[in-house]
């Protein structure tokens, strides 16, 4: 019998042992430990702990992958997009660069940029491909980090004297440009003949060749001198907008007003958070779903607990009859079964923890890793829109899968605790 190596811990005269005290820790110890007879209780104890284990980590990698990619969307759409627009209401902005001048005097805004926008066929010798013209100022566009720090070939050198253009790295690779190579623009906005509009086609050399790193826009966007796209759009004197800057992207509301004020009526403002509501609140509903989801992982393993503490409990069941013959109180006994439940959720979390913490860390290793294990490529550019795979750790959510494990593993091991304190020990010893 199991409980009398324990005998001289509780003797009656010599008072009960401390709460949670080395005697209760040892027995809660000894019944998880794998025996002949116990064999299968041991299995449900493993499964347990594998359950924790892989639950947290999911939790955790899922949970940095959701916030890494949100991350790194709204950087590479904000970086080259800005955060607020000013467009005409019937006509193109005039006068730009005093309004221009007059926008980045009001307090929390960095920059306002007049750019020329458009649509465009593009095509080549090979091949024909829709995209997005911008034309900027060459200072602007240097200004313009994501774009002129990650520039592949060529130069933006006496970009606003030439007629050269600036293309992304997959929109060059799709038309088999390269720098020096001839890429002709068609766009519907033409001259006006007595037979209708005609569309304006003009030849350009590719001088610079940028990769942002998101594969819609690298495969879509061209970059043109703002004089130059003036005439090509016959937009006149004006612009299609002002991009305009804000220190904090999240609080660009606050800034709506004291825009709309130096523009004036003739203008009307666009926010990022209007232009993109959509895509970020499928982001948003995306990631709470999977978090929902994730969590049943956990609820499965608390429950694997609750089965495999019962059935402890019922094996054990002349054990606790003889120590609470020996003086072993009710609240003893439920708190050798809680630690032996807790234990399992405890250690199981810690190294889910560890596991889904290295796993983050060395996330775009193991993408590539098993790449080329599987031979076929994970996370997909042309699908995630990113070339890398992103996982940002926020120490809050961490905390809060941890905190969650932790309190669905202690919940677990209550009942079958309060069933092994509430045991009979006549009825346990009547047939024995």
């Amino acid at each position: 019998m199991e409980a009398q190596g324990f005998a001289n811990t509780t003797p009656r005269g010599r008072g009960r042992s401390l709460p949670f005290g080395a005697f209760e820790w040892l027995l809660a110890m000894r019944y998880l430990r794998a025996r002949r007879r116990e064999g299968f209780i041991s299995v449900i104890a493993g499964f347990s702990f594998a359950g924790i284990m892989l639950g947290v980590a999911t939790l955790i990698i899922v949970m940095s992958v959701m916030n890494g990619f949100r991350t790194e969307l709204l950087g590479k759409i904000l970086g080259l997009n800005g955060h607020m627009f000013v467009r005409g209401v019937t006509s193109y902005v005039t006068d730009f660069d005093a309004v221009a001048s007059k926008l980045e005097k009001i307090s929390g805004i960095v920059s306002a940029t007049p750019m020329v926008e458009g649509q465009v066929m593009a095509s080549s010798r090979s091949n024909a491909q829709g995209a997005l013209v911008r034309g900027l100022h060459e200072k602007d566009l240097r200004r313009l980090k994501v774009v002129s720090d990650h520039i592949l070939l060529g130069s933006l050198d006496g970009f606003d004297n030439g007629d050269g253009i600036a293309i992304g790295a997959r929109l060059a690779k799709n038309l088999g440009l390269s720098v020096g190579d001839s890429v002709t623009l068609l766009s519907p906005r033409g001259a006006i003949t007595p037979f209708g509009t005609a569309p304006r086609v003009k030849a350009y050399n590719v001088a610079a060749i940028f990769e942002i790193g998101m594969s819609e826009y690298d495969a879509s966007f061209i970059f043109m001198p703002l004089q130059e796209a003036q005439q090509y759009f016959r937009t006149g004197d004006g612009v299609t907008a002002l991009e305009i800057k804000v220190q904090n992207p999240d609080r660009v509301k606050a800034l709506v007003k004291p825009v709309a004020d130096t523009v004036g009526p003739c203008c009307d403002v666009i926010t990022w958070e209007e232009t993109n509501r959509t895509f970020f609140s499928a982001l948003q509903v995306e990631r709470n779903v999977m978090f929902l989801i994730l969590t049943l992982i956990l609820i499965v393993a608390a429950l694997n607990i609750v089965s495999g503490l019962i059935m402890l409990v019922k094996d054990k069941g002349r054990d606790i009859a003889v120590l609470r013959t020996m003086g072993s109180t009710r609240g003893a006994i439920m708190r050798v079964f809680f630690i032996s439940g807790a234990s399992i959720g405890v250690v199981g979390t810690i190294a889910g923890f560890l596991l889904g913490t290295l796993f983050c860390l060395n996330i775009e290793t193991l993408r590539k890793w098993l790449s080329e294990l599987s031979g076929t490529e994970l996370f997909s550019p042309e699908i995630y829109f990113l070339s890398h795979m992103p996982a940002e750790i926020q120490a809050g959510e961490v905390a809060a899968v941890v905190g969650m494990a932790l309190f669905l593993s202690f919940a677990a091991t209550l009942y079958p605790a309060w069933r092994g304190a509430s045991l009979d020990p006549v009825e346990a010893l009547r047939y024995e």
